[in-house]
């Protein structure tokens, strides 16, 4: 409308960090300012020197390759399957031929002949044009709402769109169900796609993790997670790349390990908790024998050359008729893996993500070992015992609200809370840091409820990160057993030692 005053919110104009005249805005100024929070429009996906090619074509190829394929099999008379080196050379002569009878006609350049070779391995190898997306070390998620609704999170907080990954909805089911059946070069255990199991979840191969559904969604619907790295320890998480903790939470992160602590790391879905628990994982002896359990596998302990005696156990999907007790035949859950587990000879039980039933692996896991960690989705610091409870209620078969505290207190030693500021969408980027250390302490007097001490939390002028606020009480002797002194978190009480400010656009009251 003409002449109509656009609301603060609305403004086009980039958040302002600076008065008028150039000079820096005061901290008051700074926190009185709050940048137009309304989203921006997406980039477009443009993979850099990446040529288009035509993806009609590389089917054709793709079906020269198959039918090379299978003309040395028969000739070797064997059913296995090509080997990698192989195929790859099928694709280059595949390729190379067509570039040869093409270049009798026309100019086909050694980019667009590379962007071809690329596209047509990527088909040989299951991912066909997701490939190109997995292979951008910049992009975090990828979310895909139909065949042509693709959108791409960077990891530098930009969110963008990227050309369809197939031709059709029907296609782009076909290719994940593709990836479920060979789900084992991976690595996972088995997995379908189908109309009678119309939802996917799934490790690939590169470790990035896969979540498919279809028909219960107005369109197919894939979420591929991307991990930064495998192999990371609690030092690193310091640093500049991630600022998660400061040296003083790393030193009690590395003493409570060392003091067999069963830790839960909790905190919204993209917060970093999967990354925290592999740091603090990375502190388990080489030399240690010990079993992670997952739904779906996605921390990679056993990948990374840091614990060769890793026992990586998943769950496997059941198929075709129930069996005893109403389950899907071939089905393995986490509950059946724990008594197996116990069997193995192990003391330290990970179980990675709990959602829902894996809160019955994850209590007893916890309650028969020491040093087991997991991970849980959770608002706030203060929920998190509200929500393992809510879960054991509800998938534990327990019926009393003071015995489910009871089976929560003996089994966690520690939550250790991860918050994310997410300022993206005013022109900031996310923020991933430890706001809290609890020490769970018991039962309150009447068991309605779990005690906890703050021993790491938010102070006044710190953006919410942890800081020292009082000693543990309930395993104060365990970690001065393992040569650590909490006195030592009073010298820094209220302050803490973050080397660096967390500079966020909105500051927090």
């Amino acid at each position: 409308m003409s002449g109509e005053v656009k609301p603060p919110w609305l403004t086009d104009s980039p958040p302002a960090r600076a008065n008028g005249d150039g000079s820096a805005l005061s901290d008051a100024q700074a926190d009185r300012h709050v940048p137009a929070p309304g989203p921006r429009e997406p980039d477009h996906y443009r993979p850099g020197g990446v040529e288009l090619v035509d993806y009609g074509l590389v089917r054709q190829l793709h079906e020269r390759v198959v039918r090379e394929q299978a003309a040395i099999l028969h000739a070797a008379g064997s059913n296995d399957p090509v080997a990698v080196a192989e195929n790859e050379r099928i694709v280059t002569r595949v390729v190379a031929g067509w570039v040869d009878e093409q270049r009798r006609h026309r100019l086909i350049t050694p980019a667009h002949e590379d962007a071809l070779l690329a596209a047509v391995l990527a088909e040989v190898a299951g991912l066909g044009r997701l490939q190109r997306l997995l292979d951008d070390p910049g992009i975090e998620n990828v979310t895909i709402l139909g065949c042509d609704g693709v959108r791409v999170e960077y990891r530098d907080g930009r969110i963008g769109t990227a050309p369809a990954v197939a031709d059709s909805d029907e296609d782009l089911i076909a290719l994940v169900a593709n990836l479920a059946r060979r789900a084992a070069d991976s690595g996972s255990t088995e997995r379908s796609l189908s109309p009678s199991q119309p939802m996917l979840d799934l490790q690939l191969k590169d470790g990035s993790r896969l979540t498919a559904i279809y028909q219960v969604s107005q369109r197919p619907v894939v979420v591929i997670r991307r991990h930064g790295a495998l192999a990371v320890t609690l030092r690193d998480l310091v640093g500049p790349r991630y600022d998660m903790l400061d040296p003083l939470l790393v030193d009690f992160l590395i003493a409570a390990m060392a003091a067999r602590l069963n830790v839960l790391v909790a905190g919204w879905p993209g917060a970093g908790k999967t990354t925290l628990v592999r740091a603090l994982a990375s502190e388990i002896p080489r030399h240690e024998w010990f079993v992670t359990m997952e739904e779906s596998r996605e921390l990679g302990l056993h990948t990374t050359g840091a614990h060769p005696w890793a026992v990586s156990l998943e769950a496997r999907e059941g198929h075709g008729d129930l069996g005893v007790g109403g389950r899907p035949v071939g089905e393995i859950t986490l509950d059946d893996m724990i008594p197996l587990s116990l069997r193995l000879n192990t003391s330290r039980v990970i179980v990675g993500e709990v959602r829902s039933r894996e809160i019955v692996a994850m209590l007893q896991a916890m309650g028969t070992t020491g040093g087991s960690l997991a991970t849980i989705h959770a608002r706030g610091p203060q929920l998190v015992m509200d929500r393992v409870v809510e879960l054991v209620l509800a998938h534990r078969g327990e019926h009393s609200v003071q015995r489910a505290f009871r089976q929560v207190a003996g089994a966690i030693d520690l939550i250790v809370y991860v918050e994310l500021i997410d300022e993206t969408a005013i022109g900031g980027r996310k923020h991933r840091f430890v706001s809290h250390v609890l020490e769970v302490d018991g039962l309150y007097p009447d068991g309605e409820g779990v005690r906890t001490t703050t021993v790491f939390g938010p102070a006044d002028g710190l953006s919410g990160r942890a800081v020292p606020q009082h000693l543990p009480e309930r395993h104060f002797t365990r970690l001065q057993r393992v040569g650590y002194d909490p006195h030592l978190l009073n010298h820094h009480r209220g302050v803490g030692r973050w080397p660096r400010r967390l500079d966020t656009i909105v500051r927090g009251r």
